[in-house]
């Protein structure tokens, strides 16, 4: 395993996801040659090439690593946890990552991107003989401009709609500007308590930005605060333009009644996510990640599924 999850580390790293190229490749055609905002985007292509040509971070800041593991019941969790922490351990002295787990008492560094409650580890019992890998990894910079608000809100005057959604998410977005390295994926968790409210909204960001909701309702939503973000004209870096979000995703769960959270978790254009199926017969390294496949998905993006032999 260590070797299949130190390859999915590298890959994570250093590769963009093809959808997320695709859509700042359109992103960067909608803006005028030579703005800022062109500018901006063909530079973030341009380091994209050259990350991928020489297996080196697409982002100095290589962020907080989100693993989901699914695993069959012989496989016990300690098992595939240590394997983890060792290939992370092997990655960071690579330079595939750079050292960011830092004690928030001391100060110190562990120096190898291991340490309490890092990575962030998700595991997930199935019924299937494989192990399939999600990794996520998500800078500081838009981990400091997402947020959480509790409706009804006076503040932003959001009740507990969908409407109410929609003025959480652009009121989030509108006060991130220029930072969190934009343009961004946004994710979207709406209910639960606020811890798993939260964990919704980053699980969010691990799915393909060609997907479609399966529920109309949020389907709809969130191609209106993906247009309504992107009027307002921040563009990208908050350089201005035409293209503030790439992406807005939206999951759910139920709630308590005297509880209505919308965690909106803001991912930057560097949407560095990938994942590994692992079978008796070795790995199979994809771009459709695990969690991705619960979303209905365009054609296109099914053909490749299919291709790649992703289980």
């Amino acid at each position: 395993m260590r070797h299949h999850f130190l390859e999915l580390i590298r890959r994570a790293s250093t590769v963009l996801p093809t959808d997320v190229t695709r859509a700042i490749q359109r992103a960067a055609k909608k803006e005028p040659a030579g703005s800022p905002a062109r500018a901006a985007l063909d530079d973030v292509l341009r380091n994209c090439r050259l990350a991928a040509a020489s297996s080196r971070p697409l982002c100095q800041d290589t962020g907080t690593n989100i693993w989901y593991i699914h695993h069959p019941r012989s496989v016990r969790p300690a098992e595939i946890e240590r394997e983890i922490l060792a290939a992370t351990r092997i990655a960071t002295k690579k330079a595939y990552l750079r050292p960011n787990a830092v004690d928030p008492i001391t100060g110190i560094n562990s120096g190898d991107n291991t340490g309490i409650g890092a990575p962030v580890l998700h595991f997930c019992e199935w019924g299937r003989k494989t192990i399939a890998a999600d990794l996520l990894l998500k800078g500081g910079g838009s981990e400091n401009v997402s947020a959480q608000y509790a409706l009804p809100n006076a503040a932003i005057k959001a009740g507990r709609d969908l409407d109410g959604i929609w003025r959480a998410a652009i009121d989030a977005v509108f006060k991130a500007q220029g930072k969190g390295c934009g343009p961004g994926i946004i994710g979207i968790g709406v209910g639960g308590d606020r811890a798993t409210s939260a964990i919704e909204a980053k699980e969010q960001l691990f799915r393909h930005l060609d997907d479609k909701n399966p529920h109309p309702a949020l389907a709809k939503l969130e191609k209106r605060i993906q247009s309504d973000c992107n009027a307002l004209c921040i563009g990208p870096m908050g350089f201005g333009g035409k293209t503030t979000v790439l992406a807005v995703k939206i999951g759910y769960r139920h709630r308590l009644p005297a509880s209505y959270f919308v965690s909106v978790a803001y991912l930057c254009w560097a949407g560095r996510r990938a994942n590994v199926t692992i079978t008796q017969k070795g790995g199979v390294h994809a771009e459709l990640t695990t969690l991705a496949q619960k979303y209905v998905l365009p054609k296109s993006a099914k053909s490749a599924q299919s291709r790649r032999g992703v289980s």
